[in-house]
């Protein structure tokens, strides 16, 4: 196959894991959902309150100034938990964004965890 082939079935693979993980999980004002972004370079996460359609916190490993890796991931999770402490939120679901948990998706969550934040 073509390089442009197996990018392509790469993405498509994701975005069906994605219309999969999201018809089930739903944020609410209790227990918001927490989603991911992981670009080659960078990561974001967003904690949304689906019912609202509003963001409640947010951070991104580019204005920390951090790459993505594991190591940085937990950085990045350890600030993240401090953000949603000081906004009293304790409790959400995870939305892997159709991203395999493994490597940097389960390592920012399993940091969360460490802090005290239960995903």
């Amino acid at each position: 196959m073509s390089r442009a082939k197996d990018l392509a079935k790469k993405l498509s693979s994701r975005l069906r894991r994605k219309k999969r993980v999201r018809a089930k999980i739903v944020g609410t004002s209790d227990v918001p959902r927490l989603t991911i972004f992981k670009s080659n370079r960078y990561i974001s996460v967003q904690v949304i309150d689906d019912s609202k359609g509003f963001t409640l916190a947010s951070i991104n490993s580019k204005s920390m100034n951090l790459t993505i890796n594991k190591n940085n991931a937990i950085k990045i999770s350890e600030k993240f938990s401090e953000i949603l402490k000081s906004k009293d939120i304790t409790n959400m679901v995870f939305d892997r964004n159709g991203y395999l948990y493994h490597g940097v998706i389960a390592s920012f969550a399993q940091g969360l965890r460490d802090n005290g934040i239960k995903v």
